[in-house]
């Protein structure tokens, strides 16, 4: 088998190690400025230059990750298209924030100017004070309806129409995508949610279940509920993990590395680190590994070799994998047994890490083929 491996770009800026958490890096948010104003380069120029390390270090893609404080996805993949040849842009999105056959034919121009070079990444929101933050009061299951209506529409109307639909949150008459924009392959679909409501929805649209990594029974398990339910509509459905890694020479190196950003992390951060937010299942399942007391970065080693303290040291999911470039291939390997199609990989800095992890542990995970092998893309 063969094992797509994408990277992030991280569009809200970034420090230059685990040790700092003030994003100076790629953003004007915390003290940029000057750098905009030397020879004119920009956050732009940084996630290019993110994109080219990936490029050329094994990545197929990248996620452009989609928060308050970030630029929008669509706008940034447009923007990079032309700074990259087979560099695949995953685009994650809340539907109920975008008209679906407008999606649709945005999706579709993009895939027409880059090739055929994007992907969907479908959120559908952790609730509390952030999904309010977009506007956004629908409960828990009504956001997986929505989002499995939204998908239905956006399959339709590809097709070129005449096609109407009727549903609880749209009604569509007679839409469809022109030629020669309906003519364009449809993006492949990862999907992430731990409910029972987004694995109905997962099972119905995703080519790939995208999971933020956890204990790895617990995967197991996970991968097999989705598989069932997919297997009952008379679909296939892969599998995705999303996960941090810091690799190092060395496992020493690596869990160094973790020591010193958690011993410069402070007690406010900490205290948002142990207390619950929002109605996400995905997050309520990562907070479920946490210890009850917390005094080293140590009691936050869950298994061998993963460390659920990542949000931490930079916001996100919890967990990650900590080793040496072969114990993290071996952590990677692992999850390919389980059930694992493909990675969102990510550590900081972005730019640096995607030469480190491109040339030193990709190579040594087994079912890994540079993505020119894989598909023409471009």
């Amino acid at each position: 088998m063969t094992v797509d491996f994408f990277w992030r770009l991280p569009t809200h800026g970034e420090p230059s190690s685990h040790r700092s958490r003030t994003p100076y890096r790629g953003d004007t948010l915390a003290g940029n400025a000057q750098l905009e104003l030397a020879g004119g380069y920009t956050y732009i120029d940084y996630l290019a230059e993110i994109a080219h390390a990936a490029e050329v270090s094994g990545f197929h893609g990248g996620l452009i990750p989609s928060f308050p404080m970030t630029d929008e996805p669509w706008a940034i993949s447009a923007l990079l298209a032309s700074e990259t040849d087979t560099f695949r842009f995953m685009i994650p999105f809340q539907p109920g924030f975008l008209n679906p056959v407008a999606a649709a034919r945005m999706t579709a121009s993009l895939q027409r100017a880059t090739g055929g070079r994007a992907l969907y990444n479908v959120i559908t929101g952790g609730g509390g004070p952030a999904q309010l933050w977009w506007g956004d009061s629908a409960s828990h299951d009504d956001r997986y309806r929505r989002t499995t209506e939204f998908l239905d529409i956006v399959r339709g109307v590809w097709q070129g129409g005449p096609f109407s639909y009727q549903g609880k949150f749209y009604q569509l008459e007679h839409g469809g995508l022109p030629d020669p924009l309906s003519k364009e392959e449809f993006p492949e679909i990862y999907f992430s949610g731990s409910s029972d409501a987004a694995l109905a929805s997962a099972s119905r649209h995703a080519d790939y279940y995208l999971t933020w990594l956890e204990p790895f029974a617990a995967l197991r398990e996970k991968f097999s509920r989705v598989k069932e339910k997919t297997d009952l509509l008379g679909r296939k459905i892969k599998c995705a993990v999303r996960v941090d890694i810091v690799a190092r020479a060395t496992e020493e190196e690596a869990w160094d590395e973790v020591r010193k950003g958690f011993e410069r992390v402070d007690a406010e951060t900490l205290r948002q680190f142990l207390a619950p937010q929002g109605d996400s299942v995905g997050a309520a399942r990562q907070r479920s590994n946490l210890p009850t007391t917390l005094n080293s970065y140590r009691d936050l080693i869950i298994e061998p070799n993963v460390w659920s303290g990542f949000n931490l040291l930079r916001g996100g999911q919890t967990q990650g994998i900590v080793g040496s470039y072969q114990q993290v291939a071996e952590r990677l390997d692992e999850l390919v047994q389980l059930g694992a199609d493909a990675f969102i990989l990510s550590s900081t800095p972005h730019l640096e890490e995607a030469y480190r992890v491109g040339e030193e542990v990709l190579p040594l995970v087994r079912g890994h083929v540079q993505p020119q092998a894989l598909r023409a893309v471009g």
